[in-house]
């Protein structure tokens, strides 16, 4: 499953590298610097607050990071695994349970046909193995972080297994096929049904899933068990894999060992033996050990893009991760007092009218991000790009941003910040819901990182330039999520923010196909600002079933020029450093993490 695709992560998922996703072959080959077991080991720096912190197999809302369903599916191969180290993002038949599918005549239904996988106890996997995956999941769509109303499971209409290899999904109408491998069957990961299966600690295994209440009493307590870190390790329950690693160690300060799984059936077999996470407080400290060169593999912040010969001297390559993603900052449309304000196109237009992109991307990221326009990723080439989200809608201008508020019933006061003093729905007037005397006074709740905090102090300055006053009000990523679920959470008793920001690294890291269904659809979790409008939705719908590539583009024009959120430049996923004899190949821009593909140099 690749959850958010956020980067808050997550995800775990711009284009930084020439966008060809430049590889990482061809790295010099001198001896490592810490090959560990006969060079067989690699160590690998997490940045702060971005490291795995969640093992069961059904990542909790506020658990949606990258870097917990990457460390999944290394653990639990996906039914359906895909990644962009091609250069276009396309299965990846190697990591994924399934070896085959094809459609019926007349769309409806896929039918798939198993690898094959063995779990680690020995036992086959088998298609009753993604019927508990599915069960969970069909039963408990209030808890499972990826589900967005009328979409999967709801538009499953029939889900048979034909027997232990083969099995057929139905759905209530046709869809786009590309859509439905790529962004729904992706989510289905084959789950030890023979270990799993049960509502309590020694409890005996039975067909639990298969009813409603048994598949809520056995999603719940493997979420109760997945709480436990100090017993990630010993735990049965995450034991029973069928991926390439096993989990050796995890400590409560989130350092992690992965090792490979002996009992590996499949064809992905790791060459790298251990990866050893080391988790960091600060990005200073990580640095701090890439200096040290006690770590194989890790990353550098933009601000050392300046002195880049400090990591290559060392023997450092310094390769940007390119992500499948996009950054933005969420309005909150539900807040009874700033929401009318958020609701007037106009204000957003002047905001984002004073967003210079190419100078942060230039003097805050050093060239390591690309400016981000719109909807749809834009550092990567694709078919679901519109010309009119390319070519940016809204090019930074300040004497067209203060218009915006001055046009439109604004004036500066003596302090400088913009105040109503035309109230009213009528041309010129400040428009629906905003009092004479409303002060352009607003907060942004974001991630506390030097970069972020680059950003911000820049566009408060900006914003100050044309009377937008701005509090920057910094905490961890994880607050911030929390933070931005609060409007869906609370029936808006505690929607009170202005704006959140979790994209340092990336706000959402889409699947495949990049579409809007978890995003700016009507009642889906990640619509966190509460956006409403009705073509939008029309428009994402119709991503879902169109198969012309017409349709993403209308999507990725409409949404560029409407500014649900204010766009902000895609960073790399990280600013990778890689030390001399370690190939890692392409950086996966879907954020898969993939040691077992990784190897030293002879």
């Amino acid at each position: 499953m690749r959850s958010l695709p956020i980067r808050i992560l997550s995800v775990a998922a711009a284009g930084m590298c020439a966008l060809s996703l430049t590889s990482c072959a061809g790295a010099p080959t001198t001896s490592p610097s810490s090959g560990g077991t006969e060079g067989k080991s690699v160590s690998y720096g997490m940045m702060p607050s971005q490291g795995p912190n969640w093992l069961g197999p059904f990542n909790p809302a506020d658990k949606m990071i990258t870097a917990n369903s990457s460390l999944h599916q290394l653990l639990w191969v996906p039914l359906f695994q895909y990644d962009g180290a091609s250069g276009t993002m396309e299965w990846d038949k190697a990591g994924s349970v399934a070896s085959d599918y094809s459609f019926s005549s007349d769309g409806l239904t896929v039918t798939i046909t198993l690898g094959s996988y063995n779990w680690a106890d020995g036992q086959p996997v088998t298609t009753r193995d993604v019927e508990f995956d599915y069960n969970l999941i069909k039963y408990n769509t209030d808890q499972w972080g990826s589900y967005s109303q009328g979409l999967f499971p709801d538009n499953v209409t029939n889900f048979n297994v034909v027997d232990d290899t083969h099995l057929t999904i139905t759905f209530d109408k046709v869809y786009n096929p590309d859509w439905i491998v790529a962004n729904q069957l992706t989510y289905l990961v084959p789950l030890p049904q023979h270990v799993m299966d049960i509502t309590s600690v020694g409890g005996a295994v039975g067909d639990n899933d298969r009813t409603a209440s048994g598949a809520q009493a056995v999603y719940n307590f493997l979420q109760d068990q997945g709480k436990d870190i100090s017993s990630y390790s010993t735990n049965p329950l995450w034991q029973a894999v069928d991926g390439p690693y096993t989990v050796q160690s995890w400590t409560t300060d989130g350092a992690i060992t992965i090792v490979a799984n002996t009992k590996y059936t499949g064809t992905d077999t790791p060459a790298i033996t251990t990866v050893n996470f080391k988790p960091y407080t600060s990005d200073d400290a990580e640095m701090n050990d890439v200096r040290a060169k006690a770590l194989d593999y890790g990353y550098i912040t933009a601000a050392q893009m300046a002195s880049q010969s400090q990591f290559t001297d060392l023997g450092y390559q310094i390769v940007p991760w390119a992500g499948w993603g996009v950054t933005y900052a969420p309005y909150n449309f539900a807040n009874p007092t700033t929401g009318p304000i958020f609701s007037q196109l106009y204000v957003r237009q002047g905001l984002q009218l004073a967003i210079d992109q190419p100078t942060m991307v230039d003097k805050i990221f050093y060239n390591t991000a690309t400016p981000d326009y719109g909807p749809v990723p834009q550092g990567i080439p694709s078919s679901f790009l519109s010309d009119v989200q390319k070519n940016n809608p809204y090019p930074y201008d300040m004497t067209k941003a203060a218009a915006s508020f001055t046009d439109n019933g604004w004036t500066k006061g003596s302090d400088g910040i913009l105040a109503c003093t035309n109230p009213g729905t009528g041309s010129g007037q400040c428009g629906d819901g905003i009092a004479a005397g409303t002060k352009m006074n607003l907060d942004i709740y974001t991630e506390n990182a030097d970069v972020t905090t680059n950003e911000w102090s820049y566009i408060k300055s900006q914003w100050q330039q044309i009377g937008v006053n701005l509090t920057i009000d910094s905490t961890t990523s994880q607050n911030v999520l929390t933070r931005a679920q609060e409007c869906k959470t609370s029936n808006g008793a505690t929607c009170t923010w202005d704006m959140v920001f979790f994209g340092t690294a990336g706000s959402w890291y889409f699947s495949p196909y990049p579409t809007g269904d978890h995003l700016w659809a009507e009642n889906v979790k990640w619509n966190c600002g509460q956006y409403v409008d009705q073509q939008a939705f029309d428009l994402i719908a119709a991503t879902l079933t169109s198969t012309d590539t017409s349709a993403g583009q209308a999507y990725s024009a409409y949404l560029a020029q409407q500014l649900p959120v204010l766009w902000m430049p895609m960073p790399a996923y990280q600013i990778s450093v890689i030390t001399s004899g370690l190939n890692v190949g392409t950086q996966d821009p879907g954020t898969s993490f993939m040691p077992q593909r990784w190897s030293w140099a002879s």
